[in-house]
Formats: C-alpha cells, structure tokens, sequence
C-alpha cells in the first residue's frame, strides 16, 4: 500500500538502504528547460537520453506500507546529505545510475527509443496466433515491420498468453530458426523470444544477437547458454509461469518487488560471466500482475533506470488495456497500446515491443516533435 508522506523522513535507519530506500523521477523534462534546470543544479539527466528530471519521488519500504515523498532534485541531495554518508552513499549511486548514458546494446544506440517489432511463429498467440505461423508469412512481416521503422525484430515460437502451456524446445527451433536465419541475413537486429536453452543456442548460431527471456535466465541451462553465446539478453520479471501467472498474483509493493527481483537476476548474470554492457531489463507489464500492479508498475517506470540499465517495455495490445476500457479484443487495443507506448516515452524507456510499428514509429514522431527533440 502506498502512502504519501509530506516532507522527506528523518532519522533514517541505515540498515538494508537497497531493499528499503528507492528513488524513482518523476517531471521529466527535455530540450531547453531541462538544460536549464541541469545548469541550476535543480534537474538531472534521465539514463544519458534526451530526457530530464527535476522531481524525485522517494520510496521508503516500512513494513507493508510504502510511504512516497516527492522532493526537488537539490533538496534531494540536501536531505540525503543531512541523513548521513551511509543515506547519501546510496542515494548518490542510484541518481549515478538513473542519470548515467546506456551503451550501445545489441549494437543499437539507446539514447533513443528503438522499435522492437513482433514476429510471432506461433498458431495460438493472443493477439495474432495463427497469421504468421508459416515460416514464409512471418519473414515477410518481418520485412514489412523492419519498413514501417521497426530497428529490432523480436522471433518467438512459443505463445506465453495467460493459461498457455509450454512448446517442446525442438517444435519451438523448428518454429523460429529459418524466420531468424532469413531475417538476419537481410540485415536485420532479430531478438529470440524464448525460455528454453536449447531454443536460445539454435537462434544464436541462426544470427540471432539478442536473447529475450521472460524467465529472466532461470530455466535449466539458459544462464549458461546465454553467458556462452555472446549474445544481448533480456532479463523479464514474471510471478509464476504463463499457465498459472494470472491465477491470483500477489506482492507487497508491486514496482518494488520487481525492481528487487531484476536487481538478483542481475547479480546472478554479472557473477555468471555475462557482462554488465550485455543485458537490458523488462519489468514485465501483464505477467503475473493484476490490472492495479501494472499501473503501479507503469506509474514508476522510470524507477527500474536505477539498475543502471536499458530498459524494455512492452504494453502493446494487452489485456489490461481492454479491461480499462471496454474489454476490446486485442486487434482493437491501438490506441490504448499507443497511450501505455507514450507513457514509456515520457519515462525514457529505451526499446518498446510492439505489434503496431508503424503506428508507434508516427506516435514517436510527434512525441519527439512536441519535446523538441527533431
């Protein structure tokens, strides 16, 4: 439960600052007024990209209440310095790493949003299962999407709706391998969707760079699979499995608990030899959430530029949009998947994933126009 707190606490404990103490920015700024509060000392640069921030919202975990904070950027730094080193160490390594420039991943600059399209070789996903389940319909919409303006193709076998089982690794290469091999020989950055170490491995040597995982690495062998291969990885957070996920989801603070959860999963990859400059996070909106953790979780986005990291956002066309609205079915979620797409914007995410490029690549277009950005 999040509770608003009027001014920032004091006397704070200096015991567990990671898993107590988050800070997430909130008015983000761009162009002119954020150069200007940067040259005030009252604004900072949101993950080295076009974007801003003067405003911080301090999170402090007490018990099962979350009491939030919002404090001016210098004041921030005031406070943190009052609380004492252990305080102003910590604050001052997360506004490094939610101020600080993303290398390039997968070979891409992430000091913009890149599009990552979805190439779906499946018969039963939620959105479009069945269109693009011939190998020859999925490299053509591959083609198309990399036209509309998609710089990422993202190849997946196996449908991980809410209630769907689990693909066999060798039905799921079967799938995926010639779409990569096709797309990747044209050029393009294709990213494997999958969990499964095999299925990663075949992609891999198929031409695929980037390995994106909705299990975060922890299924059998694929933190060793993807340390090996070399390629860019994703790490996602999601409560459960894609059979069971959405059967009662619980957390205590639900943009918390992932940020916690992408922090160990993170840990494990660096101690796993796969370097720092190769992985991007996803907290993983409509995976194990109820409709309220993903509006808790899409309200904070910006939090997870803490880790550091690049980070992933995909939003487009799920349910949770139909539910706000007027229970669209998935093709008839545009709009609403251009408002989450927007939001992510606004929070200087990195790589939006997408089933409506060009929609998204026009909605960028007038989001960059608006904040001076051409």
């Amino acid at each position: 439960m999040f509770v608003a707190s009027p001014a920032l606490p004091r006397g704070l404990s200096h015991e567990g600052l990671e898993r107590r103490l988050y800070v997430a920015p909130v008015g983000t700024l761009a162009a002119t007024s954020g150069g200007a509060a940067i040259a005030a000392g009252q604004g900072w640069s949101l993950a080295g990209g076009p974007l801003s921030f003067s405003l911080c919202s301090v999170l402090l975990r007490d018990g099962d209440v979350v009491r939030e904070a919002v404090a001016g950027f210098g004041d921030l730094l005031d406070w943190s310095g009052e609380e004492g080193d252990e305080v102003a160490r910590h604050v001052g390594g997360l506004l490094r790493r939610l101020g600080a420039a993303c290398p390039d991943f997968a070979g891409l600059s992430m000091d913009r949003p890149q599009i990552m399209g979805i190439v779906n070789v499946t018969p039963d996903s939620f959105s479009d299962g069945g269109q693009y389940f011939d190998p020859r319909h999925a490299i053509i919409h591959g083609e198309k999407l990399l036209e509309a303006g998609a710089s990422i193709l993202d190849v997946g076998g196996e449908s991980t709706r809410p209630g769907s089982s689990e693909v066999d690794p060798d039905e799921e290469i079967r799938r995926v391998v010639p779409v990569i091999r096709a797309l990747a020989e044209k050029g393009a950055v294709v990213s494997v969707d999958t969990r499964h170490a095999p299925v990663m491995g075949a992609a891999v040597e198929a031409g695929a760079t980037i390995i994106n995982d909705i299990s975060a690495l922890e299924g059998p062998g694929a933190l060793q699979v993807a340390a090996k291969s070399g390629a860019a990885v994703i790490l996602m957070h999601m409560q459960g499995d894609p059979k069971s996920m959405q059967q009662s989801p619980v957390y205590d603070c639900a943009p918390l608990d992932v940020y916690d959860y992408l922090a160990d999963r993170v840990a494990v990859c660096l101690k796993a030899g796969i370097p720092k400059g190769r992985l991007a996070i996803d907290p993983g909106v409509g995976f194990g959430k109820t409709v309220e953790h993903n509006l808790q979780v899409m309200a904070r986005l910006a939090l997870y530029h803490g880790l550091g990291l690049p980070v992933l956002l995909g939003v487009s066309r799920k349910s949770f949009i139909g539910k706000l609205s007027r229970n669209e079915p998935a093709p008839q979620r545009i709009p609403g998947s251009l408002a989450a797409a927007l939001a992510g914007f606004d929070a200087g995410m990195q790589m939006t994933r997408v089933h409506d490029v060009a929609e998204t690549v026009q909605a960028l277009a007038v989001w960059r126009g608006i904040k001076g950005l051409r």
